[in-house]
């Protein structure tokens, strides 16, 4: 990467991680804060934890089209105003509709597909796969700092001083977006980054695509459902709230440790499908126990820590299989139905969690998601065998058509180039390259004959 090309990634990772922290530094205390409010109810107070989910959901593809009309920097830094507002609203909130308010407000912020598409058109096609790589492992960072650190900085300023303090965040990220991150000389359309709208039937109409959408909206239901009642549940064990990062911070840590393992069986020794659905079946266990053992901190741990594996080593392996399966040309919009699903998950499931909660109590909640995450394991036993095929991009650098149509013949006659999708309007060639048995020398050969000229 030019120097220019690590500053934006760096920076646009820090503005990332800096919004997701903003948002995760809550979760693991606003059920123990909301329900103090005045006019709580459990399903209050299970929304207010989630509703920032479904205002992601409407405006994410908005916020996306007016990115390409009047500029990228620009829109995000709409987007991390209404961030600022809406920690200000949540924190000057003494009513639970007030915090209801701020965080959805929080949520119209929606810019992560603006700062994926700023990425693409500050870096080259080359050095792209490792900028967004980054980005993605910063939302990792954040969310293990989050809940570690959420319940220590709430135990010493309050939630709402958390809130205030996630707003002076969200000033310092806007200062990086003005002061820091370069502008780039033009704004393209990138179909491996963005969101094509026209192209939404063919990746709906995906069976295998779908399978995936289902699982992340189910992982992240379980996700916020279950933090409902986890700070609850602790805290009912008789572990003071501003303790929970003694149990938090091992269980993240040891967890992650704990999923490298299968992420190198699943990716290098290709036994991705048994992976996969060991992962999700770890959930239904997870959340039986938690169902059964809610009342024992001892319990509590142990499932959690279960819980938590297999939510990490779904994360990391979902955004790679809708990789592996979608076309190359239609990268960017698969991924863009994928975190709408995503979204649209964390928005339902704390209202879920806590009508769950309210209604029957907090083993109603752990089943909840038991019974979601067996629908998903049972949905995928079918799943076909994932291909595992790696993503290339090429810049056809003003080739006239002829040169453009031999340079693809001879392409496909590389031994492991298995697909060549062409985006002409983009002057770009995506392939799908199988890197076990890709001859790259002879693919090399050719990119210096035809495009490196």
């Amino acid at each position: 990467m030019s120097a220019s090309e690590k500053r934006a990634t760096w920076s646009l990772a820090s503005i990332y991680a800096l919004r997701m922290l903003g948002l995760f530094l809550i979760m693991p205390v606003l059920s123990l804060f909301a329900e103090q409010l005045e006019g709580s109810t459990p399903f209050l107070m299970g929304l207010s934890i989630s509703i920032y989910g479904l205002t992601q959901v409407v405006l994410q593809i908005p916020f996306g089209i007016l990115s390409d009309r009047y500029g990228r920097k620009q829109i995000i830094i709409i987007g991390l105003i209404l961030f600022f507002i809406g920690s200000v609203v949540a924190a000057l909130s003494t009513t639970i509709y007030g915090v209801l308010i701020g965080r959805a407000i929080q949520g119209s912020g929606a810019i992560a597909a603006t700062i994926m598409a700023l990425v693409a058109d500050l870096t080259q096609e080359v050095h792209r796969t490792k900028a967004m790589a980054l980005i993605g492992a910063s939302i990792g960072v954040s969310f293990g700092v989050a809940i570690t650190a959420g319940p220590v900085i709430a135990g010493l300023i309050g939630v709402h001083g958390l809130f205030w303090m996630v707003a002076v965040l969200t000033l310092l990220a806007i200062l990086v977006v003005i002061y820091i991150v370069p502008n780039p000389a033009n704004y393209k359309s990138h179909s491996d980054t963005q969101l094509i709208p026209s192209k939404f039937s063919s990746i709906i109409k995906d069976a295998e695509l779908l399978r995936l959408n289902y699982g992340i909206f189910v992982l992240h239901l379980m996700l916020t459902a279950s933090f409902v009642v986890i700070p609850l549940a602790m805290r009912d064990a008789h572990l003071l709230p501003d303790k929970h990062w003694l149990v938090y911070l091992p269980v993240f840590v040891t967890s992650m440790a704990a999923i490298i393992p299968f992420v190198i069986l699943a990716e290098k020794k290709r036994k991705m499908k048994p992976v996969f659905i060991g992962a999700i079946a770890a959930l239904v266990l997870a959340d039986l126990g938690l169902a059964m053992t809610s009342g024992s901190l001892v319990g509590i741990i142990i499932f959690l820590w279960l819980f938590f594996c297999g939510f990490n080593l779904l994360e990391a392996t979902l955004p790679s299989l809708i990789s592996k399966t979608v076309p190359g040309d239609l990268k960017g919009t698969a991924m863009g139905v994928y975190s709408s699903c995503q979204f649209l998950g964390a928005g339902l499931g704390g209202a879920a969690g806590g009508w769950c909660y309210g209604q029957y109590g907090m083993w109603a909640v752990f089943i909840l998601c038991a019974v979601a995450a067996f629908s998903w394991l049972l949905l995928s036993l079918s799943m076909k065998q994932p291909r595992y095929w790696a993503n290339l991009m090429l810049y056809l650098n003003e080739m006239s058509a002829q040169e453009i149509d031999t340079f693809v013949t001879e392409v496909l006659k590389i031994v492991g180039v298995e697909e060549v999708t062409l985006r002409t309007d983009e002057a770009v060639a995506y392939l799908k390259v199988d890197n076990q048995c890709l001859q790259k020398d002879q693919l090399q050969a050719l990119i210096n004959q035809y495009i490196n000229q």
